[in-house]
C-alpha cells in the first residue's frame, strides 16, 4: 500500500512544481487563508487515484471533504501544506497523506517536490527520507534545542487563540538555541523525524496537516502528544511533537502562563 501511495504523490508532485512556476488563480477560504487552483487539482488527482486504489478506504481531502460514507479506515490528504509559501514561491510545501485506521495513524507519505524529499513511514518499520532511515536528535536539554511552532489563522481576530500563541511564544523562546516558524505543519513534523529540530508545538491544525506527519515522528523514535502531554488524538486542538528527551520541558513552559 505505501508504495503505491508514494507513487501517487510523486505524481502529483509534478503537478505542484508545474503550478509553482505560475501566476495561481487564489481563492480565499478567509480573509489570510488561501486556495489556488493547484490545491483542487492535487487533490482531485488524489483522491481518484487512491480511492480506486483502495476502495475499502474513506478519502478524505482538506478542500473538497470525503468521496465515500465514513468508514474506520481513512486516507486524508492534504494536497498542498503551505499553500502561502507555494502561492509566494517559498519551497517549504508538502503533499501529506495519512492512513488512519480506528482512529490511529498507521502509515504517512510527505512530500516535498521542491526540494525532492519523500518521507514516509509505517507504522513498526521505521521512517525514512527517500531511501535514509531517519531518527530524532537526542538533545536533552532545552537551551540547546531548536523548536518550530505556527499561527493559527484564528489570529486575525486576536482572541484566545492569538494570546495563547504568543503568550507561550514568550514563555519558551528565551530558553531555547532559537525558534523557527516555516508555515507547513507535515513539513515541521518531518524536521523532528529527521533531527532537523528537536521539538514542534502547534494549535488549531487539522487532521490532513498531521495525519502523516504523527506517525514518521513516532517511528523515528520521537513522542506526540496533546496538551499536558495527553494521548494525542487527531481532532485534537494542540499537537505537541518532539525527540522525546524535552518533551515534558516544553509542557513545563507552556504551563507557565503568569
Amino acid at each position: 500500500m505505501l508504495e503505491a501511495i508514494k507513487q501517487a504523490a510523486y505524481e502529483a508532485g509534478e503537478l505542484l512544481k508545474e503550478g509553482f512556476e505560475k501566476n495561481n488563480t487564489i481563492e480565499f477560504k478567509s480573509e489570510i487563508d488561501l486556495v489556488t487552483e493547484y490545491d483542487f487539482q492535487i487533490e482531485q488527482f488524489l483522491m481518484k487515484k487512491l480511492g480506486e486504489a483502495f476502495s475499502e478506504y474513506e478519502v478524505i481531502g482538506e478542500e473538497t471533504g470525503s468521496n465515500q460514507q465514513s468508514r474506520d479506515k481513512k486516507i486524508i490528504i492534504d494536497p498542498i501544506d503551505g499553500t502561502t509559501n507555494f502561492i509566494h514561491r517559498i519551497p517549504i510545501v508538502g503533499i501529506s497523506i495519512g492512513v488512519v485506521e480506528n482512529g490511529e495513524a498507521v502509515a504517512g507519505v510527505v512530500y516535498n517536490p521542491l526540494l525532492d524529499e519523500m518521507y514516509w513511514a509505517q507504522k513498526g518499520q521505521g521512517s525514512y527520507c527517500n531511501d535514509r532511515p531517519l531518527s530524532v536528535t537526542a538533545t536533552d536539554t532545552l537551551t540547546q534545542s531548536l523548536i518550530a511552532t505556527g499561527f493559527p489563522y484564528t489570529k486575525i481576530d486576536r482572541g484566545d487563540d492569538y494570546r495563547w500563541t504568543v503568550k507561550t511564544f514568550e514563555n519558551i523562546l528565551p530558553f531555547t538555541r532559537d525558534m523557527r516558524r516555516l508555515g507547513a505543519a507535515s513539513i515541521d513534523l518531518c524536521y523532528v523525524a529527521s533531527g532537523v529540530y528537536d521539538g514542534y508545538y502547534e494549535i488549531n491544525l487539522k487532521p490532513w496537516d498531521v495525519a502523516a506527519g504523527v506517525v514518521i515522528v513516532t517511528e523515528a523514535g520521537g513522542k506526540i502528544s496533546g496538551a499536558e502531554g495527553k494521548k494525542y488524538d487527531l481532532e485534537d486542538k494542540l499537537i505537541i511533537a518532539s525527540n522525546g528527551k524535552i518533551h515534558d520541558k516544553i509542557i513545563e513552559k507552556m504551563a507557565d502562563m503568569n
